[in-house]
């Protein structure tokens, strides 16, 4: 059992030196600079655009309001019924003054 332990330590720490020499000779590949320079910016690009998308859900809110708000002005009014005895009735004909 401890030889099966050896045996995992060897691998890892081959993997360990295999993955080090790998960055080490992509690092020194010709553009590696702009290549890292961008993917550390492409960090930044994505927090700002979480930044900016935070904000969605509340514009949604809003205009879904807004759009209610509009839809109840633009509908008809219902008209108004007339009660009786207010309005423009005509005057009685003893109320009319009478022409000589």
């Amino acid at each position: 059992m401890a030889d099966g332990n050896k045996e995992n330590k060897d691998l890892v720490a081959w993997l360990a030196d295999l993955s080090e020499n790998a960055i080490q000779r992509i690092s020194e590949a010709p553009g590696a600079d702009r290549a890292f320079t961008a993917l550390k910016g492409l960090g930044d690009r994505v927090d700002e655009l979480q930044r900016r998308t935070r904000g969605i859900d509340e514009l949604e809110k809003r205009l879904t309001r807004l759009e209610k708000r509009v839809d109840a002005m633009a509908k008809p009014k219902q008209a108004r019924r007339k009660s009786s005895g207010t309005g423009t009735a005509k005057p009685k004909a003893d109320t009319v003054p009478k022409t000589p």
